[in-house]
């Protein structure tokens, strides 16, 4: 019915331009305002009516087709990294210490380029589409707030759908889209554990508590949880990345602070490790006559793409972009994404767009690299899917 690629193709220099001039002015966490102000400049332009959430800092845009019927959503991060970037590009940052090192600019322009095709097929497609520019994806998160403020209701969210472009899953090819039914991204958890003994003189341990060596006991067993304690096939992972104690040389502290991430893909596992860590480091204290507090932050939860949706997604992906476009993923990341709210809300799907710049000899800079870039000539692919999905899921009045 559409010719999605080629309205898309129409579209193309602008998507390009819209990611250049957002990545020159990068913003972080819930504080947007120059990028909210030039999205609802965008929007004004093509008469596209919104309204703002989280102290303004987030967008909510709504297209109505030609009758009522289903509601489906796109959503677009659009916060940066505190990085100083490093790509020598024309159009680099001119906010020091401030750069889209993850290709959040990238998801705004696409969000916006699908924005401009459903404006042009408004009257011929039943339903309407929410698009969801979402702060704070980074940190401190930003769909939470938006869903408490009521972005999935009124209308109420019958789908929602979303991409990540870069370099996010290295075993997924340059020009390549990637989807997984099921468990996508894993829970991304904070804990921190303080082991308190008495301190010394390193002269006279006799007369401490030292809670150096328990806290390395404690750092060891944790991962006794994840090779003894879980199955073998269990997606999970304990990594901790901070060890801070002590003031000086010879003398032993009165504790020692440790903090790490953990990452699961399945919620039952994920209340497990958090129940056992902090049994295991209050037991090995005690047996050390120290003690162990573990204070465990749950945050993003697991993402789980709905595989009905997600099956309907890939179908309609190859359809336009041919059968070798898409590949279907299986295994996990262990990145965490609170996409992962909304798909909680709401049935839906978050792919990837596998596109980097490889640069001589091969070298490809991750997302999260002060050197980051992205293949912009492969934009048109992810607004595409986007498309493909969104139209076919409205004219059919949901999954039929």
């Amino acid at each position: 019915m559409y010719n999605i690629i080629d309205l898309v193709k129409q579209k193309e220099a602008k998507i390009i331009q819209i990611r250049r001039d957002l990545h020159q002015i990068p913003e972080l966490e819930l504080s947007l305002p120059k990028t909210v102000d030039y999205v609802c400049k965008q929007l004004d332009e093509l008469k596209i009516p919104y309204h703002k959430l989280v102290n303004g800092n987030a967008i909510v845009a709504i297209i109505e087709g030609k009758e009522k019927g289903k509601c489906i959503a796109i959503r677009a991060d659009m916060d940066a990294l505190p990085i100083k970037e490093n790509t020598g590009l024309s159009f680099a940052s001119k906010h020091e210490g401030c750069m889209h090192a993850c290709g959040h600019d990238g998801h705004t322009a696409m969000a916006l380029g699908a924005c401009m095709v459903l404006k042009e097929l408004s009257s011929e497609f039943k339903g309407c589409v929410k698009i969801l520019f979402q702060p704070g994806e980074e940190f401190p998160g930003g769909a939470l707030p938006m869903i408490e403020e009521g972005c999935m209701e009124n209308p109420k969210v019958d789908a929602v759908i979303g991409l990540h472009a870069g370099y996010i899953y290295p075993g997924l090819e340059k020009g390549k889209l990637g989807a997984c039914c099921g468990a996508f991204f894993a829970s991304a958890d904070k804990f921190n554990i303080t082991v308190k003994g008495k301190g010394a003189h390193g002269a006279y341990p006799h007369l401490s508590v030292d809670p150096i060596p328990i806290a390395c006991e404690i750092v060891s067993a944790l991962q006794k949880i994840i090779s003894r304690e879980l199955p073998p096939t269990s997606n999970a992972l304990i990594s901790v990345c901070q060890i801070h104690s002590g003031t000086s040389y010879n003398i032993i502290p009165d504790e020692v602070f440790i903090e790490g991430t953990v990452r699961v893909t399945d919620e039952t596992v994920r209340k497990f490790t958090a129940k056992r860590m902090a049994e295991i480091a209050s037991g090995i204290a005690e047996s050390y006559r120290a003690e162990a507090k573990t204070d465990y932050d749950f945050k993003y939860p697991v993402l789980v793409n709905n595989k009905e949706f997600t099956e309907f997604f890939i179908k309609n992906t190859k359809e336009i972009l041919g059968d070798d476009c898409i590949e279907e993923i299986t295994i996990p990341t262990m990145g965490g994404e609170d996409m992962a709210y909304f798909l909680q809300k709401a049935p839906g799907t978050f792919f990837l767009l596998s596109n980097p710049v490889v640069h001589k000899e091969g070298t490809i800079y991750p997302n999260h690299s002060d050197k980051f870039d992205m293949d912009e000539s492969l934009f048109y692919k992810g607004t595409s899917a986007m498309l493909a999905a969104v139209l076919k899921y409205l004219d059919l009045g949901g999954l039929k």
